[in-house]
Parts: structure tokens; sequence; C-alpha cells
């Protein structure tokens, strides 16, 4: 039985203990705490492997929360999910360009959250190891550009970027296959498995801020108009 540690940072009393009832077979430990401030003070203190994090939060909201979460080096891949009762696109981007690696909208079932966390567990465990994404190779170079995957390291010029678990994916995914076209859709199943909702919009997102994050090196990645993206070889 697993024994991961799930913060979940939600103002919603009912809300809480509904899902303490369904991740009771889970095997997980739940921390429960009702602010993003007492959420941070838990990471800073005692750390977690999951974060579910509500966006309409009493004092600091969720979006504060995420960002302060993703300044922090020592939590970079660590797995958010972000809870939001609104559902519009501007919201859900806004967390992704935050560092989100998932969102579930209000009213959610506890089993869709549920399959999330392990998901978001899943996409950790391989990002730390290496292990599942690419077969037998895990060094990738490209240019200046330089992956590991096993070691989750990625250099320009011998300099480190700092990429979120979904860019660094992504652009594993991109080196593994130069020159093919992937569509948005084939790109995020790519990553995050299939029938993972996401729109076209979103996966826009995560290719804008990984381009700023490779500087120069970001025109590697091509846009194919009506299509999807392309990652050229050098």
């Amino acid at each position: 039985m697993s024994s991961e540690r799930i913060l979940i940072i939600e103002d919603d009393c009912e809300i809480q203990e509904m899902l303490k009832y369904a991740f009771a077979q889970e095997g997980w430990k739940l921390i429960q705490v009702k602010t993003g401030e007492e959420g941070l003070a838990h990471l800073e203190k005692n750390g977690a492997d999951c974060v579910v994090l509500d966006i309409m939060l009493p004092g600091m909201d969720g979006f504060k929360a995420l960002k302060k979460i993703r300044a922090d080096e020592r939590l970079r891949l660590l797995p958010v999910i972000l809870c939001t009762a609104r559902g519009e696109e501007a919201d859900i981007v806004a967390g992704l360009e935050l560092g989100a690696d998932d969102y579930v909208v209000k009213p959610y079932s506890p089993r869709v959250l549920a399959a999330r966390i392990r998901a978001g567990l899943r996409r950790n465990e391989l990002a730390e190891s290496g292990y599942g994404l690419g077969g037998e190779k895990t060094v990738y170079r490209n240019g200046a550009l330089y992956l590991d995957v096993q070691r989750h390291t990625c250099f320009l010029d011998e300099t480190p970027l700092e990429l979120l678990a979904t860019e660094f994916a992504i652009l594993a995914h991109f080196m593994r296959h130069p020159d093919i076209v992937f569509s948005r859709q084939k790109l995020i199943a790519a990553v995050r498995g299939d029938d993972y909702p996401v729109t076209d919009r979103s996966v826009d997102v995560q290719i804008l801020g990984l381009r700023k994050k490779l500087m120069h090196a970001g025109d590697m990645i091509e846009t194919i108009r009506g299509v999807g993206y392309r990652f050229k070889a050098q």
C-alpha cells in the first residue's frame, strides 16, 4: 500500500471530509489545511509528494500560493493540481502559466481527482528516475542543447535550464523524435497519456513557456500552422 503524502489546501470543510472519506482506501497520508499560508508553511517544514490546491482561498489565493511554490527550487518538480470553480479557459491558462501540472473543475468526482493525483505521482517518479520516458537512450544532444533523462537535467551552452516537469517531458519527447510533426493532442498524450482533457490554448502556453526558457534555442521548436509543432534537428 502506498504512503505518499498528499497536501490538500482547501477551505471548504465539506470537500475536505468528502476527500478524506473517498481517499481512505488509497493508502495516502492526507494533510489537510484551509489556507495558502498554512500550506506553504507545511511544505517548508515537512514537504509533500503532491499538492491539491484550491484557487479561491481566504487570504492568499491559490495562484499566489502556486507562484511561491514554484519559486522554491526544492519544490520545482512537486506535482500541483489546481482546483477551480471557474472553468473558464483564462483561469486554466493562468494556472498552467504559473506552473500547475494539472487542474480539475468543481464540482468534480473524487475518483477523477484520485486518478489525477496518481498520474501526477507517476509523472514525478518517472521524471526523477528517468525510466519509462524513452527506451534505452537517456541522453540527447541537439546543437548547444543537452538533455539527460535519467538525471533530469538540461543544459544550454553548459548553462542549466530550470524546467518544470511537463516542460521537461515535452522537450524530451521532442528531442527523442526530431523533425517529426506532432499535433497538440498527440504531443500532450505522449507526455500525459491518452484521453487527457486539454485545450489547444493550454498546449500553446506550455510551448511558449518552454521556448522562453530555451532562449536563443527556442526557435528549434517550429510551429506548423494548422497542424502542431516540430523540433528541428541540428
